[in-house]
């Protein structure tokens, strides 16, 4: 990495953090690599040992959402602090189980799913406080360091663990991750974090919930990001699920051992980190994610035949390096998809792909396992890798410059005659054009993707409608479902959009510009004429 990569260290905050973050993911890799060897020694299930990566992972699947809403409305910093201080209890609860001699197959996923309900809980935010860290332009850099320490921690902690294990038992693992937690929480404690204030009332937890879902369905990058990685993270799991499988009960390898081939994946992913910013200037994003998803499938199919231990590590290292590279392409782009106001649900939807990928996947791919082999369940997922690749054109990754997603803030305030309470609604929104009629197919094609960002950003519903008695007249009409939540959406209309905007309304012809009206419902009661 170039020494402007490394700028961001020079803020405290992020500096501190990054550091205790690295410690504590050599903690949480520790603990999955005795979590799941722990499993092998307590069931000689395939299914059972598969769970271990679907606890850990189906977390996200049931809460990312719900957590990017609650990181988008609530404080951060408390948000944090309690998930972090909830992983530590969990893991050090499974640590004196362990210790004790108390753990059974069923106390360990339980365990290792709380676990992933604080992490699942965690991510969003954490993601999110990023741009809060660093100013603008050492953004792109803080997430690369964010990257290369993961990877730092993939490649130590495994290795780490398996050497713990073999000294003290899979439970001293377990309680040198909880310990890992304590530093974040210091950190984050001595944060002076400021919330940005706002003058509208914050988004109610079910609402944002709705927002964030709405904002998907109308938003074509996010969705190529989420169904390019779901199709992807499916068939890799089975790598990381079979695994420990393969290592102990077919080649016999020990803790170490497994630890080591485990490392092999972090040091692989540390060198992809490092030739990333190369890939990227030689190949376009679809293309190199198509390269490095097909070596991830060699990688896959090296666990399945090889039977040397230094060849078996080569591929894991070749495994590692297609791992990151293909995990990397895609949260970038998760984390350039969306405006600031949603970023948060965005990643948590992304989060909810990749870890409820995981989840699905590991437990397919054990099953699969358990009723034809651990050979069969790998070459099935590399074949399906191959025909992942598939996806790439009809949802190619969309490149978007980031000062497209700035709010434009050109929406006027609208007129109001009275005070109006922020809940009431619904509102309904009219926007008159008068169009050329030898123009109106250019005008209504320009109109779509007008639908779509009104759509993304609050309206429940939107319409063109044209005057059956006078052609040239047109209403745009959108309905929002409170008067509070179209307040937003001036807010959230971001550049892109407003450029989107004044193409369709050069089609205008009017002599004065389109003329934009508020409406607001009325609580019309029915009464029953007594006799």
């Amino acid at each position: 990495m170039s020494a402007s990569a490394w700028s961001p260290l020079r803020h405290p905050v992020f500096r501190a953090l990054w550091v205790v973050t690295i410690i504590s993911n050599v903690g949480t890799w520790m603990q999955n690599v005795a979590a799941a060897w722990l499993m092998t020694s307590l069931s000689q299930s395939s299914v059972m040992v598969a769970l271990v990566q679907t606890a850990t992972s189906l977390p996200v699947f049931f809460l990312a959402l719900p957590a990017g809403a609650l990181a988008d409305v609530v404080d951060r910093r408390r948000l944090l602090l309690l998930t972090q201080s909830w992983m530590l209890l969990m893991a050090m609860m499974l640590g004196a189980l362990t210790l004790l001699n108390l753990t059974t197959p069923w106390t360990l996923l339980l365990l290792t799913f709380s676990l992933g309900i604080g992490a699942a809980t965690n991510a969003p935010a954490w993601q999110s406080c990023i741009p809060e860290l660093v100013p603008r332009e050492d953004l792109p850099g803080a997430v690369a360091l964010g990257s290369v320490g993961f990877n730092i921690a993939r490649a130590v902690g495994p290795a780490l663990g398996g050497l713990v294990i073999a000294a003290a038992g899979p439970g001293g693992a377990f309680v040198l991750n909880a310990i890992s937690f304590v530093g974040v929480l210091a950190v984050l404690y001595r944060w002076q974090h400021t919330r940005e204030q706002n003058a509208l009332p914050a988004e109610r937890f079910v609402g944002a919930i709705r927002a964030g879902l709405r904002y998907a369905r109308h938003a074509p990058e996010l969705q190529a990001v989420l169904v390019r990685a779901g199709a992807f993270i499916l068939c890799g799991a089975a790598l990381w699920a079979l695994l420990p499988l393969r290592s102990k009960n077919e080649l016999g390898y020990g803790a170490t051992g497994y630890g080591a081939l485990l490392g092999c994946l972090g040091a692989g992913a540390l060198i992809g980190a490092g030739v990333l910013p190369a890939l990227r200037s030689r190949l376009a994003n679809d293309a190199m994610i198509s390269c490095t998803s097909l070596l991830f499938g060699v990688a896959t199919l090296g666990l399945a035949f090889l039977n040397n231990f230094f060849l078996l590590c080569g591929a894991m290292l070749i495994g590692g390096l297609a791992w990151m590279t293909v995990m990397s392409s895609f949260n970038v782009a998760a984390m350039t998809t969306a405006p600031a106001w949603v970023k948060s649900r965005s990643l948590g939807m992304y989060q909810l792909v990749f870890q409820g990928g995981l989840a699905i996947g590991s437990a397919w791919w054990g099953f699969v396992a358990t009723r034809a082999g651990l050979t069969v369940a790998l070459i099935g997922a590399a074949s399906g890798l191959l025909l992942g690749l598939i996806a790439v054109k009809r949802f190619p990754l969309a490149a978007v410059e980031p000062g497209n997603l700035e709010p434009s803030l050109h929406w006027a305030e609208p007129v109001i005659a009275r005070e109006v309470e922020p809940d009431r609604g619904p509102v309904v929104v009219t926007i008159e054009y008068r169009i050329d009629p030898s123009r109106a197919q250019e005008f209504v094609a320009a109109m779509q993707p007008v639908r779509e960002f009104c759509l993304r950003d609050g309206a429940i519903q939107w319409h063109l409608l044209n005057d059956t008695s006078d052609a040239s007249r047109y209403v745009e009409y959108f309905v929002i479902e409170s008067w509070a939540e179209h307040l937003r959406q001036h807010e959230r209309v971001t550049v892109a959009d407003r450029a989107v905007q004044d193409y369709a309304r050069s089609f205008h012809v009017g002599a004065q510009p389109p003329l934009i009206s508020h409406f607001i419902a009325e609580n019309v009661v029915n009464r029953r004429t007594k006799t």
